[in-house]
């Protein structure tokens, strides 16, 4: 049985549904699924080494979120969804699967002092819609984080999310965020093996480390950022 519990936040027309899959003392990992994904109902096996509680964000559109009446998807728009759940958790480390990467990096950047270490993997959304209007993703039918049935997320979450441009170097403005702001020698890890250009861009920045899934999670469940100036 599962001992997931959720948190609902409201966040200006939507309710958040931010789930905790595992209690625990000390930083929170925080989840942030792949497109047209959830968040999965207890930790995954290779997720458990870590030492703290585990938390997951269902996205606007998606999971147990509500959805944007309209559209209007953007990555940004999710990137709030991230900064409103680490207000309520206060510091946590983010570990974004394929969309949720982007939203990753994003946040690490925005909320340098907030975001202690941010982990990219490979996953559903990964590539957007590449780094120019004109070059849109297909996007496939998914799975659920954990591996069951099919979600249904707002289509208009697919859609538009699917095809939302992600120029490098608009990426690497927020790698160097993080890198000034964060008080950390690398904030960023990336921890798979799919390189869409935005990525690739990403992974070159000084602060980055190439690791696989496992350093990641030892990498920033040891870490203690230096007091800001």
């Amino acid at each position: 049985m599962s001992a997931r519990s959720t948190v609902v936040l409201r966040h200006v027309n939507v309710d958040l549904a931010l789930h905790q899959l595992r209690a625990g003392e000390g930083r929170a990992l925080l989840l942030l699924h792949g497109l047209g994904e959830r968040t999965p109902d207890e930790v995954p096996r290779h997720l458990a080494a870590w030492p703290g509680p585990v938390w997951g964000l269902d996205l606007t559109g998606h999971g147990a979120s509500t959805s944007s009446a309209g559209g209007g998807y953007t990555a940004e728009v999710l990137m709030a969804d991230a900064d409103h759940a680490l207000a309520h958790l206060g510091e946590a480390t983010v570990l974004g699967r394929g969309l949720g990467a982007y939203v990753a990096l994003l946040i690490a950047g925005a909320r340098p002092r907030s975001v202690v270490g941010a982990i990219l993997t490979d996953g559903p959304g990964l590539a957007g819609g590449g780094p120019s209007p004109h070059s849109p993703s297909a996007l496939r039918p998914v799975r659920s984080s954990d591996g069951d049935a099919p979600t249904t997320p707002d289509p208009y979450a697919l859609a538009e999310l699917s095809q939302d441009v992600r120029p490098a170097d608009y990426a690497t403005a927020f790698v160097r965020q993080a890198q000034q702001f964060s008080g950390l020698e690398t904030p960023i890890a990336v921890a798979g093996v799919v390189r869409p250009p935005w990525l690739s861009a990403v992974a070159d920045e000084h602060g980055v480390a190439s690791v696989t899934l496992p350093e990641a999670l030892r990498l920033f469940a040891d870490a203690t950022p230096t007091p800001a100036p």
